[in-house]
């Protein structure tokens, strides 16, 4: 969860003060506290939707990928599917994001937009009414032959710009991923090409991408190679500031997590995906080197192959009151745990 201008929250108990200090030897072991309702096909990826006026009616999305019956799936905090919210007969939707404070007709708005493959398109959603806005989609990477879009991310700059970080299953060696800022017209939305940005080792495929609203930075996972950072701003360019996560894991670096605090603390969680677990970096670099981001300790869970995550670090109800962590898992559901589970909190 992020991008919201609320303190301690992101951009997917009781164990918090045990492991503020744990380096890397052992996982720390935890469970969901909810298991979601199923859904039909394949789970791919979580978006949480903050409700301001009243936090426990909050609702956590995903995408189901099904290649003519995919869906997006709506649930409450209870893991219990919210039918009417629900969007049915999707071609392969992947993965998913929100932002707030939308200009949608003259009118302040909260967004869903998520990747539909089969179509070559993005698609966006007014919140919470799970309606479409789009008309029909929009098609990215129209000016190459390398589509199927997978990953996607959302953007809010300083100047309260919206902005739309897309992957595809394949693309070339630089320029992977496309930067779309996205606008509302008489006409209907727009999506216009900002630049196309990211190395890619060639090694496997590029989905999970984050961003840092508030610090500026792109992060996305290079599976079986690491996790590449890049400023998010375009002005300041295409160069590479990092890459981290490229030992330790099984097999796939997946999907990316980010828990802000002030001063730039905080974690960038990121699947491992075939061990079932999550490595927990740094947010904020060393005093030698503020791009580099160390890994703090390595979180069990009880996902299947998760390649999706999200978090919202703000008091949700009376189960969740230091925040959430939902992970998608490959028996068609989304685990939820407490965010203290997964992160250090500091009080």
């Amino acid at each position: 969860m992020k991008r919201i201008a609320l303190p301690f929250l992101l951009i997917a108990a009781g164990l918090s003060m045990c492991f503020i200090m744990q380096t890397t030897s052992e996982p720390i072991v935890v469970s969901p506290v909810i298991v979601s309702d199923t859904t039909l096909n394949d789970t791919d990826d979580p978006a949480i939707w903050y409700n301001k006026q009243n936090p426990s009616k909050s609702l956590i999305l995903g995408t189901d990928k099904g290649d003519s019956t995919g869906g997006i799936f709506v649930f409450d905090l209870q893991g219990k599917l919210q039918k009417h919210l629900c969007i049915y007969n999707l071609q392969r939707p992947n993965n998913i994001d929100i932002e707030y404070g939308f200009v949608y007709n003259k009118k302040v708005i909260d967004i869903a937009v998520f990747t539909e493959r089969g179509t070559d398109k993005i698609r966006v959603i007014s919140l919470p009414d799970c309606k479409f806005i789009d008309n029909g989609g929009i098609p990215i990477f129209a000016d190459d032959t390398l589509r199927s879009p997978m990953g996607i991310a959302l953007y809010k700059n300083k100047q309260q710009e919206i902005f739309a970080f897309v992957g595809r299953k394949t693309g070339p060696k630089e320029g992977y991923i496309y930067q779309y800022k996205l606008t509302s017209t008489k006409q209907g939305l727009n999506a216009q090409k900002i630049r196309a940005v990211g190395l890619y080792s060639g090694i496997k495929e590029i989905e999970a991408i984050a961003v840092d609203d508030e610090l500026g930075y792109l992060y996305y996972s290079d599976e079986k190679f690491g996790i590449r950072k890049y400023y998010a701003d375009a002005d300041k360019g295409n160069k590479e500031l990092a890459v981290f996560g490229t030992s330790g894991f099984t097999s796939d670096q997946e999907g990316i997590s980010i828990y802000t605090q002030p001063n730039g603390e905080g974690y960038i969680i990121v699947s491992d995906q075939q061990a079932n677990q999550f490595h927990v970096f740094s947010r904020k670099g060393t005093v030698s080197n503020e791009h580099e981001h160390k890994l703090v300790h390595i979180v069990k869970t009880k996902t299947d192959e998760s390649d999706g995550s999200d978090l919202c670090s703000l008091p949700l109800n009376a189960t969740f009151t230091q925040g959430i962590f939902v992970a998608m898992s490959s028996d068609k559901t989304f685990q939820f745990y407490k965010l203290e589970d997964i992160v250090p909190i500091k009080k």
